[in-house]
């Protein structure tokens, strides 16, 4: 298999006027890293307090997040800065995100910026398990950092199975605390994560991905995943990507979002 990637962008896919071999035996080695294992003897007390009325999060569902930042994204100033979030549907009305899974369970994605490839990718790597996501009454929603014209443009061209939504001030990435930076963009795993999208098909929108929306933040940002509800104040997965295509194991979403406790 091969595939050339011709364009130079300020968002982490660096140009090659060279073209890029992949046989499908090595696109199958591109995901066979080693994990960490902890040792048998390694014991972590929980930081993590519970209060009534206060936001719960299982602290054995975080993943993703570099050593550290858990404990950050669990304080009472985090509760108080989602219940502060507001985001925009497809015809721009404002909701505030805890209402997308206040009423029911919620599987949502946190897009890089609508334009983005591994973001596509993301998205139907998502929307192939919402069978079984429909089947256990949980919505799949999709958040990305820009305006309604990106998100309705994303929906349109990914033909999206679940609900998309704006968050032009960012302030949902802000409150989750997820990473941004160029050291979180430009990164060995992410390129070869990019090389493989595009052997598999998958392209990225450079129109929305030069946008201000999008510009004005450097295209940066990262994302992640989490499951929530029903209870405004119930999350109870959270990842958070440590680089561009950072994806927890579908499987484990799965089981946060319709197996545990079903």
């Amino acid at each position: 298999m091969a595939a050339s990637l011709t364009t130079a962008t300020s968002y982490g896919v660096a140009a090659a006027s060279n073209r890029i071999h992949i046989s499908t035996k090595q696109s199958q080695k591109l995901n066979n890293y080693p994990k960490f294992h902890p040792s048998p003897s390694l014991h972590v007390k929980s930081p993590f307090k519970i209060s009534p009325h206060k936001w719960l999060i299982t602290p054995s569902a975080i993943s993703g997040s570099p050593a550290g930042a858990e404990t950050s994204a669990m304080n009472e100033d985090t509760s108080d800065s989602l219940d502060k979030v507001l985001v925009l549907d497809l015809d721009g009305k404002e909701i505030p995100i805890s209402d997308l899974w206040k009423d029911r369970k919620a599987v949502v994605a946190f897009a890089r910026h609508f334009g983005c490839v591994l973001c596509r990718k993301r998205a139907d790597y998502l929307a192939a398990e919402k069978d079984k996501m429909d089947a256990a009454g949980v919505a799949l929603v999709l958040i990305g950092p820009g305006n309604v014209d990106q998100a309705k443009a994303f929906s349109e061209q990914t033909k999206f199975k679940g609900e998309v939504y704006a968050d032009p001030s960012h302030s949902s990435y802000e409150a989750l605390k997820f990473v941004s930076g160029v050291a979180t963009t430009f990164t060995p795993m992410a390129g070869l994560k990019i090389i493989q999208s595009y052997v598999e098909g998958y392209r990225q929108d450079w129109a929305l991905s030069f946008e201000k929306d999008t510009r004005s933040r450097g295209g940066w940002q990262q994302g992640g995943i989490i499951v929530a509800g029903p209870g405004k104040n119930n999350i109870t997965y959270i990842h958070k990507d440590k680089e561009a295509g950072d994806d927890p194991n579908v499987q484990d979403v799965l089981k946060a979002c319709c197996f545990e406790g079903n």
